[in-house]
């Protein structure tokens, strides 16, 4: 198995993640409000998608995420969409995401411009069963399902975006102690290289209240989870998860929060204050703390990204 996301530090030492592609979405006028979510643009406007990665490459992320955070075969036939077409989908939003990077690296190299970048890296999104309720229990982890049904769950797409030409499988924002060991038996199986990022209550807890140094060392037993991080999360657990998942694991740490907003999944909307942040200077924070990667999450876009790769490149 190669490892992409450590092929990269090893060239650059440090990993500049995308930020919300639903929030970039939005920006372009996509409207997700729709149990599909971002997944919706796949079928609407899968062009806006590709415009979406390529802002965030141009603002120096190292690696997009695709549409596939909450693109399920149940989600789809809800739609009336049936198996074939659901695969279809699946690997287009793959497809978008290559033929993006790929657009931007002969761009780069026609123009003779950061030479030394390493080729940016596309990450398939996982998405968990709570992203398919559409009702917020991914920042609860309560599904009341063991690890086989949730194995089961995620075993179709799973096995649909492996066959893909994509870098990682990125399994985001994992709220439960059960869907971390559906992940991590869907890698082993898969021998697919695989990143797990976690939803946190706190600085040393998974939404559903299992210890995060626990959920971190049963990804660090799987060698085929090759990084562990934190996402969707408020910026200010960001430093005390760092701390808290090193102690676990030798494996690359990535973060990537949200703005800070409170997510209600009643109204559909984000609501609150957004957590003040200096995206450059928070970003060298994490890293010292241990970070291998920074980007953001939900409501965080370019404009920030761009201020995490001139920190970084410094």
């Amino acid at each position: 198995m190669t490892d992409p996301i450590r092929d990269v530090l090893e060239r650059k030492g440090f990993l500049v993640l995308d930020g919300g592609l639903a929030t970039e979405l939005e920006t372009l006028g996509c409207d997700l409000n729709d149990p599909l979510w971002s997944a919706r643009a796949l079928i609407d406007d899968p062009e806006a998608i590709r415009t979406a990665h390529l802002r965030f490459l141009n603002a120096g992320a190292d690696c997009i995420a695709t549409a596939t955070y909450q693109a399920t075969f149940e989600g789809f036939a809800a739609r009336g969409l049936d198996a074939p077409d659901t695969a279809r989908l699946l690997g287009r939003a793959v497809e978008i995401a290559v033929s993006a990077r790929d657009e931007f690296v002969a761009d780069r190299t026609a123009g003779g411009t950061d030479p030394d970048r390493p080729r940016p890296l596309v990450a398939a999104s996982v998405g968990p069963y709570g992203a398919f309720l559409a009702d917020g229990s991914e920042y609860r982890g309560d599904y009341g399902l063991s690890a086989a049904e949730l194995y089961d769950f995620h075993a179709r797409r799973w096995e649909v975006l492996a066959e893909t030409p994509t870098d990682v499988l990125a399994c985001e924002t994992t709220p439960s102690l059960e869907e971390t060991q559906a992940y991590c038996r869907l890698a082993a199986v898969s021998h697919h290289p695989t990143w797990i990022s976690f939803q946190c209550r706190d600085g040393a807890h998974l939404a559903d209240g299992t210890p995060f140094e626990t959920a971190v060392a049963l990804c660090e037993a799987e060698p085929h989870v090759v990084a562990v991080g934190v996402n969707c999360i408020d910026p200010r657990l960001v430093a005390p998860l760092i701390r808290t998942a090193r102690r676990a694991t030798g494996k690359p740490i990535l973060v990537y929060p949200n703005s800070g907003e409170e997510w209600d999944a009643e109204a559909k909307r984000w609501t609150g204050p957004a957590t003040p942040i200096d995206w450059a200077r928070s970003a060298t924070e994490w890293r010292r703390e241990g970070a291998d990667g920074v980007g953001g999450c939900c409501r965080v876009g370019p404009a920030e990204i761009a201020a995490i790769r001139a920190e970084a490149v410094r």
